[in-house]
């Protein structure tokens, strides 16, 4: 006779609740992001409304830019006929992805060492330079980040989140004088109130909101002179974002895009959003860019 019959129900009851699940459990919780994706039909895509790289536009009631144009083409070869776009400020996109909120980020993201130990990059999509919008006739003389930094009374306004800090921090620009706003229209009011005397962004950010803004109290700081940083000029390449599990994912994706980059369908679709052959990435890579390895758009090292 058992002396604690109670201990063996309890036991009973334990290993119970802890029996392995059935295949059909073991096959639904591994099934991998893009297994997932092309059951449902539709993948997830973190932006943050900057045009030309990613924004919804309301006249065709569509996600489009450079980014989610691209995205559509090469998801649906890869299987996933459509994509569903989640707003999101530009510096919560990686927190965002993340946290599952999203499988990939269509944003035209930097590539940087920096994001590299948290996610993972698919190959660039293009490579670009900076610019600045400053008021007109620009008066204070500002056509460079190494100018604002000279210039001591001279304020930068930059995004949440974007690699513009970085350019602003390691050229010099005190934590004073730059300030940060949450997105691309903020930091063009700024511009237009006075509260910021230039705005850095990327080359086709800036000529984008100056088409869009259409106000003569503002201007493109011309010439610009990209940062230098560790003695050499920055060209900043964008690309899609993804977690660092989704191995297969990454995989194929950057397979589509390898057959897709350049050719003339590509070159037709970015067209209308100011991308030509010129902000092709050539053959740089992401993991180059990830190590911190500066390259031409031929892959070779500057």
């Amino acid at each position: 006779m058992l002396r604690h019959p109670g201990v063996l129900i309890l036991v009973f009851s334990i290993l119970s609740g802890c029996q392995e699940p059935k295949p059909a459990e073991i096959s639904k919780s591994a099934k991998s992001t893009l297994a997932q994706a092309r059951a449902k039909g539709t993948i997830r895509v973190g932006y943050a409304n900057e045009a030309p790289y990613a924004y919804y536009d309301p006249e065709q009631d569509r996600l489009t830019g450079e980014a989610p144009e691209i995205a559509r083409h090469v998801f649906k070869g890869m299987g996933i006929p459509n994509i569903e776009g989640v707003l999101t400020e530009f510096g919560a996109l990686i927190p965002g992805l993340k946290a599952k909120r999203f499988d990939v980020i269509a944003a035209g993201m930097y590539i940087t060492p920096e994001r590299c130990n948290e996610v993972a990059f698919s190959n660039p999509t293009y490579g670009i330079g900076q610019g600045f919008i400053v008021k007109k006739n620009n008066p204070k003389v500002l056509h460079s980040y190494e100018d604002v930094a000279r210039h001591d009374k001279a304020k930068l306004g930059v995004v949440a989140g974007t690699v513009e800090i970085s350019y602003a921090q390691t050229t010099g620009i005190p934590e004073g004088r730059l300030m940060i706003f949450p997105d691309a229209l903020a930091a063009l009011a700024g511009i237009q109130t006075d509260r910021i005397d230039a705005f850095a962004a990327t080359s086709l950010t800036v000529q984008t909101l100056m088409n869009k803004a259409k106000d003569e109290s503002i201007e493109r700081a011309k010439p610009f002179k990209d940062p230098i940083i560790n003695g050499k000029q920055i060209i900043g390449y964008g690309a899609f974002v993804l977690r660092k599990k989704d191995h297969d994912l990454i995989q194929s994706l950057n397979k589509g895009l390898a057959e897709l980059l350049g050719s003339k369908t590509h070159l037709e679709m970015v067209e209308p959003f100011g991308f030509t052959k010129q902000e092709l990435p050539g053959g740089v890579t992401a993991g180059e860019v990830c190590l911190g390895i500066l390259t031409d758009r031929n892959g070779a090292e500057k």
